[in-house]
């Protein structure tokens, strides 16, 4: 009956981790979902994600990209990271893709689109203009005219329109070789009297991220306002907020819109007064807004205002430099590191700087996890040490446990005195694990927020670290034609991490009770189920991780090794029976 009772207590702890986990792991551990692809006549395909809502993207498109492109004039843009074209109507920066990022590994797979005209699928775009009294302002139909035919970071292109009172409004559009752009917009007033304009820069987009939101990394709307990050704005505050919108009065700063990888950033003038915020115009439709104060400007006189546009990939170094070296306040906030960015930017520069070493972010991961242990290495030792003790006296703590089973105040006491006389402390071994629980989950972050890790292949069949390891066990390996859902997806990495486990808890003291056996023994293979739908990297570490531990373990048991029982304790175990 004790037995049966135990086992039913060892399952239904086991089934509350796992099934628990599933409630509460996409919360706080969101794990790696990568786009579902497949093979179509020699090539990849990304297919839709299972339960989206075509309409979710906003308004169905009146026609494709490729013709609402071809209805306008244009000017290309060409850089070394950047292709596509500004809309001389309405004067928008409205076609963007990034050439060195595709959707998926495949080698034939398309250039992300960051930003796309309006009227086509999921319009995401910037533009910027003026208002004001006394001033006849351009609008979003208005066609400007362009001072040359391409923008590069070493051709700036003009943009210019007159008005019927001799107002002439330029815009000027300069590139650097990554992912700014700046923005000089200048009013030339020559009608017969002063006007006052105020200019501004808006962001558009149709539709919410495709990266979903949650606690551990946050997207969609996002800005640095009187130098403090804000991570509390979402597409369900702005569709709550409509029109009036969410207003911020600020110094400098920046905003815009931010996925996990890719971000869209109005940044305005470090030192300048602006009133910016977000807004919901249609639903699923939604603004990022900025503008400055108003400029007086007399007949014959002109005024103008610059400001930057950030449309482009997340690179850690790069958002490093353009805070630091040109004044843009926290733009390295764009990514969300979290509580643990003081542990979590250092190990991101150490795998880094490996990487450029070897070439392999998976080799870099692998002697990451050598560092991670040679610097908890003392730690560690002192854990082993607690353990191997714990191992020799477990059988006096078997011994008190039959002859004191009925008496438990008695039991408890005798085993603090043994534990005093042998010079062991059973919670030693917790130490090395609450250490690596935040060096875990830095690691944990880095692969989720970091696009430098996005797409890195290791060896063999892992061709992307970031995302789970595609080799699963229920169909055999990839041999029959269909995945399975994540929950089932078992991997290679999953089955070493379930084993390496196994070996761990068989060197580890067992425990005294027979239902916290019976919960150890399922552990493993509960992790392995968990574990597997996170990115292939962070089981690397792990596995890693746990294989080193398993060789430091086995060499100091060697030097302690288990003291047999004693005769008088066997003695007293035979008499009690």
């Amino acid at each position: 009956m004790e037995n049966q009772r135990n086992m039913i207590l060892a399952i239904v702890l086991s089934a509350l981790v796992l099934f628990g986990w599933q409630f509460l792991g996409d919360r706080f551990f969101p794990p790696a979902k990568p786009p579902v692809t497949k093979i179509e006549g020699g090539q990849e395909k990304v297919l839709p994600q299972p339960g989206a809502d075509p309409a979710a993207a906003g308004p169905k498109a009146i026609r494709a990209r490729a013709a609402v492109l071809r209805e306008t004039p244009r000017v290309a843009i060409d850089t070394p990271k950047l292709a596509g074209s500004i809309n001389l109507k309405g004067a928008r920066i409205d076609d963007l893709v990034l050439k060195a990022y595709r959707e998926t590994v495949a080698k034939n797979a398309p250039p992300i689109r960051l930003l796309s005209p309006l009227g086509s699928p999921a319009a995401y775009y910037a533009g910027f203009g003026w208002t004001g009294d006394g001033v006849d302002a351009p609008g979003p139909n208005t066609v400007w005219t362009a001072s040359g035919t391409a923008l590069t970071p070493e051709t700036p292109v003009t943009l210019s329109w007159t008005n019927t009172r001799g107002q002439r409004f330029e815009t000027v559009i300069a590139v650097d070789r990554d992912y700014m752009f700046t923005i000089t917009q200048k009013l030339v007033n020559g009608g017969a009297g002063a006007v006052a304009a105020r200019p501004y820069g808006l962001i558009s987009k149709d539709g919410v991220s495709k990266d979903p939101s949650s606690w551990t990394l946050h997207t969609g709307p996002i800005g640095v306002f009187n130098d403090a990050a804000n991570y509390d704005l979402s597409f369900k505050k702005l569709d709550e907020a409509g029109q009036p919108g969410i207003r911020f009065a600020s110094t400098g700063g920046w905003l815009g819109f931010g996925d996990k990888y890719w971000l869209t950033a109005l940044v305005p003038d470090s030192k300048a007064s602006v009133d910016a915020g977000f807004l919901s115009t249609a639903p699923q439709v939604y603004q990022a807004v900025e503008s400055g104060r108003a400029l007086v400007i007399a007949p014959g006189q002109a005024g103008s205002v610059s400001q930057r546009f950030f449309a482009g990939a997340k690179e850690v170094a790069l958002l490093d430099r353009y805070e630091n070296d040109q004044g843009v306040p926290l733009f390295s906030r764009a990514i969300d590191w979290g509580w643990f960015r003081v542990l979590e930017k250092p190990i991101f520069w150490v795998l880094d700087q490996v990487f450029k070493l070897v070439g392999n972010f998976g080799v870099a991961i692998i002697i990451l996890t050598f560092l991670v242990r040679g610097l908890m290495f003392p730690i560690a030792q002192k854990q082993f040490r607690s353990m191997a003790g714990m191992r020799r006296v477990q059988p006096k703590m078997k011994e008190l446990q039959e002859r004191l089973k009925d008496d438990k105040p008695r039991l408890q006491q005798e085993l603090l005195k043994l534990y005093q006389e042998e010079k062991v402390n059973p919670l030693a071994g917790c130490l090395p694990i609450l250490v690596q629980i935040p060096v875990f989950y830095a690691l944990y972050k880095v692969l989720m927020v970091t696009i430098e890790m996005r797409h890195q292949p290791f060896v063999l069949w892992i061709r992307d670290l970031s995302a789970p390891d595609p080799l699963h066990v229920l169909n055999l390996f990839g041999l029959l034609d269909f995945t399975p859902p994540a929950f089932l997806g078992i991997g290679v990495l999953a089955l070493l991490l379930g084993v390496s486990m196994w070996l761990q808890f068989k060197l580890n003291p067992q425990p005294m009770d027979d239902a916290q056996k019976q919960v150890f023994a399922l552990m493993p293979w509960i992790m392995m189920f968990i574990m597997a739908p996170f990115a292939a990297g962070l089981l690397i570490y792990w596995v890693t991780s746990n294989f080193l531990t398993i060789a430091q373990q086995a060499w100091l048991y060697r030097q302690h090794p288990v003291e047999p029982v004693p005769a008088s304790a066997t003695t007293i175990v035979a008499k009690k029976k």
